[in-house]
C-alpha cells in the first residue's frame, strides 16, 4: 500500500493516516499525488471532513482547538460537579489531590498540541 507514497504514512489496524508538511506549494502537492495514489487503491471515496478527532484531540479544518479546550473544560467541570456532590469535606487537603488526580488531566490532555503556552504558564505557577 505504501510504495510510491511521498510522505508518511502510519496504519493501525483499519486505520491509516497519511502526515506531511504543508508549509510550501511543494508540500500540498506532495500529499495531494499520494492522496490520489491512495484513492485509486481503494473503493470507496475519501470524504472531506470539518473535523477530525486523533488521539482524543479534536482538530477542525483550520486546525483550530477551540471546540477540543472546550470540550476539556465541560468534562473538567463535570468532574468537579461530582466531587462537589459526593465530598463533604472542602479543606484543601481533600479537594487538592482530588482535584490534581481526577480534574486536572483532562484539562491538561495533549496540552503541548493545543495550548503550549498553558503548560508553561501551570508550571510557573507551582
Amino acid at each position: 500500500m505504501g510504495s510510491g507514497i511521498e510522505c508518511t504514512l502510519s496504519q493501525f489496524a483499519n486505520d491509516t493516516k497519511l502526515c506531511g508538511v504543508v508549509d510550501t506549494l511543494e508540500g500540498r502537492d506532495a500529499i495531494q499525488r499520494d492522496l490520489d495514489r491512495l484513492e485509486r487503491l481503494g473503493k470507496e471515496w475519501i470524504e472531506s471532513s470539518p473535523e477530525e478527532k486523533d488521539l482524543g484531540v479534536l482538530i477542525d479544518e483550520k486546525l483550530n482547538m477551540t471546540q477540543q479546550c472546550a470540550l476539556a473544560a465541560q468534562k473538567a467541570n463535570r468532574v468537579l460537579g461530582r466531587i462537589k456532590r459526593g465530598v463533604t469535606s472542602r479543606s484543601r487537603e481533600v479537594i487538592l489531590p482530588l482535584y490534581s488526580a481526577l480534574v486536572r488531566p483532562h484539562l491538561e490532555y495533549c496540552v503541548q498540541l493545543w495550548g503550549p503556552q498553558y503548560r508553561r504558564d501551570m508550571e510557573l505557577l507551582e
